[in-house]
């Protein structure tokens, strides 16, 4: 049966107005694009809200100046560095480094949003405990939970042995796997990267209207349909966000893979630079792997180009879960419960052992001092983290250049990093400061001011700052992409400023991201190992570095006392972002 157009006789709009004796001006012509240099074209980019686009690209600059730092290294000439590993091993890094995000990126993908579909959309034996058990690994530093596996997966370790044991087997009468390899290595940070496609994904499944996927199943559509032509479409930003988050971390691991021996751009940056002296041959292969960052977010942002993710009815917000039984059941629960065997619950027994066997007694004035620190500076981090990132974020939905747009999300790539990289153009940028200010006053007042920033907690802030803005500014830019224009507008219409549209408007429908993004940093923080090591103030430790230590000097059952603790307040973190989940499902159910 065809559709047939119907004609109606509405009159219009034009006729209308000349009946009522109303002139209609004339259309006015486009505007021609000005280059973005013009005084008319840069005010016009900069929005509504000038000023406050060019205090974020001021902040910005100054985030990436430790970069800027880095990159300065590449109009340098290398004293044959770089002509050295081209020889050697530079092949074997580019393609230990791509199969490295290939594997990383297709498990964490798949993992986070298949488990975030199931447990959003199904209800399932243990269903509402893995909704939030899944996102225990994030709590779980990838170099403590490679320590953990190599220790139990080694020939001399609790798995070989029982096997030989039970069969009476010598060394050559069976074959396992080796875990220090580069699916080894995938693993290990597959395992625990996951949990931030999987949360990002399941706050997008729970703000969609379950109104399309009802329609979708009264047309005949299953299940995989609804997700892959409905679901998985809407859910894009959010996904793509945790995807680029997931894979930066793993570009930037450096624990992990120097532990398991797997030469990636990271490792040859480290040993460039601090184990050849060489700062302008690692200077320039960091700025490779920054522009190969930057490059796949480019593509990422002109797949998606102006599209937009809003949700259609704010009626029905109810999401209607389907209950599986049988074998679907069962499976769906193995499938969701896998990744926190692995993750998370496997480790910690092990680190168990490890303890048991030998811990560090840490339990005392000495340790009360490294917890605090550990946790002052990571939820101190936090604040600073996410104020700067909801500030980008807000420039970015202001802004109307799309040159400015690139220019402030440059100030996220240092989260592709190493961390020894950022605290090195840290250093050398603060150190210029330093003299700076030291000459300056010596020259006005006849007093040497010393170093005022360098080796202090700031600097050690503002290297957190550099690293981990991405984790902030982009789960918030997708929070932003899910508010529609409109709604500022009729804000704006009705008399109130930015700053009102902001408290009355965004930061209601932010909350969930807000903490979501406050809570990251924290876990973040709390893990990180480079810059913690190398800015960190004189006697000022941490537990990442007081595991670092004994883990450098084998003794891993000391170093699991302090791993130990590390999970153990990542997981309050943990405990906080499954009441958002918690909140969340309550609100649509």
């Amino acid at each position: 049966m065809g559709w047939r157009r119907c004609k109606t006789s509405t009159p219009k709009p034009e006729t209308v107005l000349r009946t009522m004796d109303l002139q209609i001006p004339a259309p006015l012509p486009a505007p021609a694009r000005l280059p973005i240099w013009r005084p008319v074209a840069l005010r016009e980019a900069l929005g509504d809200r000038p000023w406050l686009v060019a205090a974020a690209l001021a902040l910005c600059a100054l985030v990436v100046l430790p970069i800027a730092a880095v990159l300065s290294n590449m109009f340098y000439a290398s004293n044959g560095t770089i002509l050295h590993l081209a020889k050697t091993i530079l092949p074997e890094i580019l393609l230990n480094t791509i199969g490295l995000l290939l594997l990383v990126g297709v498990g964490v993908a798949a993992i986070g949003t298949g488990c975030a579909w199931l447990v959003t959309m199904y209800r399932f034996p243990a269903s509402r405990v893995l909704a939030w058990l899944l996102l225990l690994p994030l709590a779980m530093p990838a170099y403590i939970i490679g320590y953990a596996y190599t220790d139990f997966l080694a020939f001399a370790g609790p798995l070989q042995s029982a096997v030989r044991g039970w069969f009476g087997w010598g060394r050559n009468d069976y074959w396992f796997p080796n875990i220090q390899s580069l699916w080894g290595v995938s693993l290990m940070l597959t395992l625990v990267l996951y949990p931030y496609v999987y949360f990002l994904a399941r706050s997008a499944f729970l703000d969609q209207s379950p109104t399309a996927l009802d329609v979708a199943r009264t047309l005949g559509h299953g299940g995989r349909d609804r997700f892959l032509k409905i679901a998985l479409p809407l859910a894009r930003p959010s996904i793509a966000a945790g995807l680029a988050l997931a894979l930066m971390e793993a570009l930037a691991d450096l624990g992990t893979v120097q532990y398991f021996g797997i030469n990636t751009f990271t490792t040859a940056i480290y040993r460039t630079w601090f184990g050849m002296g060489d700062r302008v041959a690692a200077g320039q292969l960091a700025s490779a792997l920054l522009l190969f960052v930057a490059a796949l977010v480019v593509i990422e942002q002109a797949a998606r180009r102006r599209s937009r993710f809003h949700r259609t009815s704010a009626r029905d917000i109810t999401i209607r879960q389907i209950r599986l039984s049988g074998m679907p059941a069962w499976t769906a629960t193995a499938a969701c419960s896998l990744p926190v065997i692995l993750g998370f619950i496997l480790p910690v027994l092990i680190l168990i052992g490890l303890h048991r066997e030998g811990g560090d007694d840490l339990f005392g004035p000495r340790f009360l001092a490294l917890a605090w620190n550990t946790f002052a500076l990571a939820g101190f981090a936090a604040l600073v983290v996410t104020a700067t990132g909801l500030f980008v974020a807000y420039a970015l939905r202001l802004a109307r250049s799309d040159t400015l747009r690139t220019l402030l999300r440059f100030s996220t790539f240092g989260y592709a990093l190493p961390g020894t990289v950022i605290a090195v153009g840290i250093l050398v940028s603060l150190g210029a400061a330093d003299q700076m200010l030291d000459s300056s006053s010596r020259a006005l007042f006849g007093v040497s001011t010393g170093l005022l920033l360098s080796g202090t907690v700031m600097a050690l802030l503002f290297a957190y700052l550099v690293r981990f803005l991405a984790v902030a500014a982009g789960g918030l830019e997708a929070g932003f992409g899910r508010i529609p224009a409109s709604m500022d507008q009729v804000a704006r219409t009705l008399g109130c400023s930015s700053g009102e549209v902001m408290r009355r408007v965004h930061l209601p429908l932010l909350r969930r991201p807000l903490m979501t993004a406050a809570i990251l940093v924290f876990v973040d923080v709390l893990k990180e190992l480079p810059a913690t090591l190398i800015i960190r103030p004189f006697n000022f430790d941490t537990l990442a570095v007081r595991v670092y230590q004994l883990a450098s000097d084998e003794r891993l059952a000391q170093a699991s006392t302090g791993a130990l603790v590390i999970v153990a307040i990542g997981l309050v973190s943990v405990g906080v972002l499954a009441g958002i989940v918690k909140g969340t499902s309550r609100r649509g159910s």
